[in-house]
């Protein structure tokens, strides 16, 4: 299906936030992307209209229903689910990872080996490691130098002890690109599953779950341009296989026994209207070739996505590559781009990660300093993780004029 042009202009113009007199240059958007206006008015509907308990026998309340199942089915499209019940929403990703690591830490049996990363978020570790009181054993794939996860060193730690490898689809820290479908298969020949932390490279490119052969996947809303949410997916065998807590009135079933207390409703209304978003860029973009379903819609949405990305990447690396001083972590090969999205980690020699952020800052670029909540991996690229790096994350509204302007300023500090 041929593309147009990627439509920079229309997109921007849906964005508030970036488009305000005196806004900042947003490349913080790892931490938490913008939002479209159709996310705040999905929001603002609700909480005017429906802002009441579901499970009730009036309009507001089935209505309340009907946006929750609406949801549910719309995130079962975006990561290609086959059933919309496999789909809880709750607050965050890492509430989502402890509920299943605390339900696999109770059913361990004689496979009690669980694999972890060290590029991974913090919360996708810390989780894993807490089993270890349980009678779990860690055994770490360990990240190269050039901060990517090579399978020929998971290859080694399945066995039949395996209860399953917990890794990220994408570094929040580096960008890096994991190839989990690659894991998934080496998991699964060994009787393992295999857990994602999809929550960076959710915004960059299409989420298939059934391509990826995973078993697990969890997502934050406020990554993909919707409000503070999160979801989890799962095979609906095995959620309804898990030992979870539950009140007594609640079915032992998926979603419902994963779905621990009330959630946000307005911030799911977003979450679809998020997706309706991406829907309606796929239709622009899709040079008058009809899409049928959104699943097609939101695969082309995101493809333009990864293809205009790619050109950033591709002039933020050139860039930092150009400045004396500047010292790149991660993939860094200019003919490998399609292994990275838009996420760049780099430090300045002799000047500290938290004066080049805040310098920046002067300059109004939002950028972020730190370990990014992945201190081991900061230990492993021999950093400091206190200390740690600067990032600047891009998504799909940034323009090459901002990365310009953005290099100059990091030029002008290097000086």
């Amino acid at each position: 299906m041929s593309q147009r042009a990627f439509p920079i202009d229309v997109v921007r113009k849906q964005f508030p936030a970036i488009n305000r007199n005196g806004s900042s240059v947003f490349f913080d958007n790892a931490a938490g992307a913008q939002i479209p206006q159709r996310v705040f008015d999905a929001v603002n509907q609700h909480l005017l209209t429906r802002n009441v308990q579901r499970g009730g026998p009036y309009r507001e309340s089935q209505e309340v229903d009907s946006t929750i199942a609406t949801a549910r089915k719309a995130v079962a499209t975006f990561v290609n689910a086959e059933d919309a019940n496999e789909v809880a929403f709750g607050m965050n990703a890492t509430s989502f990872i402890r509920i299943i690591s605390l339900a696999i830490g109770q059913s361990l049996g004689d496979r009690r080996e669980i694999i972890v990363t060290d590029l991974d978020h913090e919360a996708n570790i810390a989780t894993w490691l807490a089993l270890e009181r349980d009678g779990a054993v860690i055994r770490w794939w360990h990240a190269q130098e050039d901060g990517a996860l090579d399978l020929e060193n998971l290859k080694p730690l399945l066995s039949s002890r395996t209860r399953l490898v917990a890794c990220t689809v994408t570094s929040n820290a580096l960008g890096t690109i994991v190839d989990v479908a690659g894991a998934a298969q080496l998991a699964h020949a060994a009787g393992a599953e295999l857990f994602l932390d999809c929550v960076h490279y959710a915004p960059h490119g299409p989420i298939d779950v059934k391509a990826w052969e995973c078993d697990y996947l969890v997502c934050s809303g406020y990554k993909i341009f919707a409000p503070h949410m999160g979801f989890l997916w799962g095979k609906r065998k095995a959620l309804d296989a898990l030992p979870t807590f539950r009140e007594d009135f609640i079915p032992d079933t998926a979603p419902s026994k994963i779905e621990v207390g009330t959630f946000v409703y307005e911030n799911v209304a977003g979450m679809t209207a998020a997706i309706e978003y991406l829907e309606e860029l796929g239709a622009e973009v899709s040079d008058g070739q009809a899409a049928t379903s959104l699943r097609q819609r939101l695969e082309v949405a995101l493809a333009a996505i990864r293809d205009y990305e790619t050109k950033l990447s591709r002039a933020v690396l050139e860039g930092l590559q150009g400045i004396k001083n500047a010292v790149i972590y991660g993939q860094r090969d200019l003919t490998s781009l399609n292994r990275r999205v838009p996420t760049f980690s780099f430090n300045l020699k002799n000047v500290s990660p938290a004066k080049v952020a805040a310098l920046l800052a002067r300059k109004g670029f939002a950028v972020r300093d730190g370990h990014m909540y992945s201190p081991r991996l900061m230990r492993r690229l021999g950093l400091s993780a206190d200390e740690g790096l600067v990032r600047d994350s891009l998504v799909h509204y940034n323009t090459e004029d901002e990365i310009k302007r953005f290099l100059q300023a990091v030029e002008d500090i290097a000086a």
